[in-house]
């Protein structure tokens, strides 16, 4: 695999795609790669959400453990 630049994230590149195929499109629900764009920002959006999830949650546990000692 190539290296990712740090320019833009992953996230905003795909908004950007999407965006850009809905702007002169007539059926969009028919259109496949489109479809699959939306997949691919959907799941990049979910384990952005899932991580920042997982930091919050781990960090009140920290927070916690050293109290109930």
């Amino acid at each position: 695999m190539a290296k990712k630049t740090a320019g833009e994230s992953d996230e905003t590149r795909l908004k950007k795609k999407v965006a850009e195929k809905l702007t002169d499109h007539k059926n969009p629900k028919e259109d496949e790669a489109l479809r699959s764009l939306r997949k691919r920002l959907r799941r990049t959006q979910r384990k952005r959400r899932a991580l920042a999830l997982r930091k919050k949650n781990s960090a009140s546990k920290k927070t916690a453990a050293p109290a109930a000692k």
